[in-house]
């Protein structure tokens, strides 16, 4: 990433529930002369966890952003057993796009970071397949391509590691790549590996989910973005949304209020995650407002 700008921090807590977490927290950025710009919390009382996030102003702030990690850890984290990450709003993320032929969800994405909607840059685009070659081309990005993934799999994942490491790259987004990763390619970038998919799974799998869910007469379809993990499709739920469908609806139809759904959930989950919106907690996620 980028050199953090003097803009704001972004302090993001997880740990047992206890009296005087806030309290502290808040003390701590106020007595080091911070502007607190948002807070939310949530305790999970089941699990007596705490989340929280805030963001508070640097302008002014007495402890230099390369400082403040190492003085909260000391003087906050360990006191109250604290899982925590500071981000700041000037550090830029990286973004890498990995697609196959569908080309719905590329051109949402692009068409957001072209337009200054999200602050995220996209140096590189990753394909098996040469198709979107030419949307690479239009939008001045670096095109990749590696065929035969699956016979060569372990290869062909050690080599994208290896470019997305040249490219700097600080998470990975899934636009309809129509492939397996493996364990080891995961673990690489954990809870960073956002990934799209019909909510018709596990009921309608294969490779024509809405002829199925056409032939049984569904009412609503939907759409599910979540972080990848080992197990396929099962990792944790950023963002989900459905539309309802009728009789009157061909496959088509289904076809194309599909993908509108998942672009839209997608970008949900992925302005959630460059704005620092998000804590994963075992396999579920606290998104927070942002």
């Amino acid at each position: 990433m980028s050199q953090p700008n003097t803009d704001s921090a972004i302090l993001l807590i997880c740990c047992p529930d206890r009296k005087g977490i806030v309290a502290s927290v808040t003390d701590f950025i106020y007595k080091n002369n911070g502007n607190i710009l948002d807070l939310e919390q949530y305790v999970d009382v089941e699990s007596n966890v705490f989340f929280m996030r805030v963001e508070w102003s640097l302008d002014g702030f007495d402890i230099p952003p390369g400082s403040i990690g190492r003085i909260f850890k000391d003087n906050i984290s360990v006191k109250f057993e604290m899982n925590w990450g500071i981000h700041f709003s000037g550090q830029i993320p990286r973004m890498v796009i990995f697609v196959s032929k569908l080309s719905h969800c590329l051109y949402d994405i692009l068409s957001r970071t072209s337009s200054g909607e999200w602050n995220v840059e996209v140096p590189l685009i990753v394909s098996n397949h040469s198709e979107l070659a030419g949307v690479a081309k239009t939008f001045g990005i670096d095109y990749h391509i590696f065929e035969n993934v699956k016979e060569n799999k372990q290869k062909v994942e050690a080599e994208q590691i290896k470019l997305l490491e040249d490219y700097k790259i600080d998470f990975v987004v899934l636009a309809r790549y129509m492939q397996i990763l493996t364990d080891k390619f995961v673990s690489s970038y954990p809870n960073r590996i956002i990934n799209i998919h019909h909510s018709f799974l596990p009921a309608f799998p294969g490779a024509k989910p809405y002829h199925s869910a056409h032939e049984r007469g569904v009412k609503i379809i939907g759409a599910t973005s979540h972080y990848a993990t080992a197990e396929l499709d099962a990792g944790p739920i950023i963002e989900q949304d459905v539309v309802r469908v009728t009789h009157r609806d061909t496959v088509e139809d289904l076809i194309r209020k599909g993908r509108d759904l998942e672009k839209l959930v997608l970008s949900r989950a992925v302005w959630s995650h460059i704005n620092r919106n998000i804590l994963v907690y075992k396999n579920r996620t606290v998104v927070f407002r942002g």
